[in-house]
């Protein structure tokens, strides 16, 4: 009875399927697909053009109407998407293979490794990470690829820093000082027991850092730092767009609404988690309903 009674209690208690959630995380699955099929998806390829219908209107043969060389909107749209999307989560995945070593040994082991991993992380903070990617992007040359490494190495001191304080509350919990009595080697501790401990927070912090990541990459592209032309990019997009907008407003409305509508879906869907695992922002049910339950059980 004990066990069927906390099963339900956690079940009800910790509802994890809220409105704002399936909402945020719907729109987000129909982003991604839309854009992970865009070959499938999009009526013309990427660069074709047709200058019969330069700055075309939206009709039944252009969705979205066409840009300025013929090439359609909503198919560039598409393959902007994929482009933009991939684009960021190499920011995350580089932040990650770098920052992640760094924070758990820098909190775990401490010391002179410890001093200096936050030294250096103090001085990246001291740049915003936007101005500090305009630097290494000016510096290494224009390119998607070098946005994402400089962008992945601005957010660095940030997942550095969560990790640090993470592994220093693991570290002196008994399981690592079980681990170490049965003489596991300490990187083993680290990355087998407590990097899986910390997996949950920091999973909602790169989600939050991939929206952060959309927005920065967009910036990069619309002043010209980041894709080449005539690659598809949403922040590209904007920028080409913005010299029509009296003519054909949708070339730049659309890449616009695209970065909010992924931004505002990502923050809320990662808000929502991270109150689902703050056990304070949890509603449980009250004494009495609990009562209730456990006398039927």
């Amino acid at each position: 009875m004990g066990h069927r009674l906390f099963f339900r209690v956690t079940k009800k208690g910790g509802s994890f399927f809220t409105v704002p959630l399936v909402l945020s995380g719907g729109l987000l699955l129909v982003i991604i697909a839309l854009c992970a099929l865009s070959p499938l998806l999009a009526p013309y390829g990427e660069t074709e053009q047709n200058l019969q219908a330069s700055l075309a209107p939206p009709s039944g043969e252009h969705l979205l109407g066409a840009d300025k060389m013929g090439r359609d909107l909503f198919s560039r749209l598409l393959y902007g998407g994929r482009v933009t999307l991939l684009s960021a989560l190499g920011v995350v995945a580089l932040s990650l293979v770098i920052g992640a070593p760094l924070g758990l040994c820098s909190g775990f082991y401490g010391g002179k490794f410890d001093a200096a991993v936050g030294r250096l992380c103090d001085v990246l903070l001291s740049f915003p990470s936007l101005l500090l990617a305009f630097l290494f992007v000016a510096a290494l040359g224009r390119g998607v690829v070098n946005a994402v490494a400089a962008l992945g190495v601005s957010y660095v001191p940030m997942l550095t820093r969560l990790l640090r304080s993470l592994a220093i509350i693991e570290k002196n919990k008994t399981y690592v000082e079980a681990a170490e009595s049965i003489g596991f080697s300490r990187p083993y501790i680290i990355f087998r027991h407590i990097f899986p401990n910390c997996l949950s927070t920091v999973l909602v912090q790169l989600a939050l850092d991939l929206a952060y990541a959309v927005l920065d990459l967009a910036a990069l592209s619309f002043i010209g730092l980041g894709v080449r032309p005539p690659t598809a990019d949403w922040g590209a997009m904007l920028d080409e767009g913005r010299n029509f907008l009296l003519q054909s407003p949708l070339l730049a409305l659309a890449p616009g609404a695209a970065i909010v509508l992924t931004v505002t879906s990502l923050n809320i869907f990662c808000d929502c988690v991270t109150q689902y695992l703050d056990p304070q922002g949890r509603a449980l049910p009250s004494f009495e309903k609990m009562e209730k339950r456990g006398r039927k059980g």
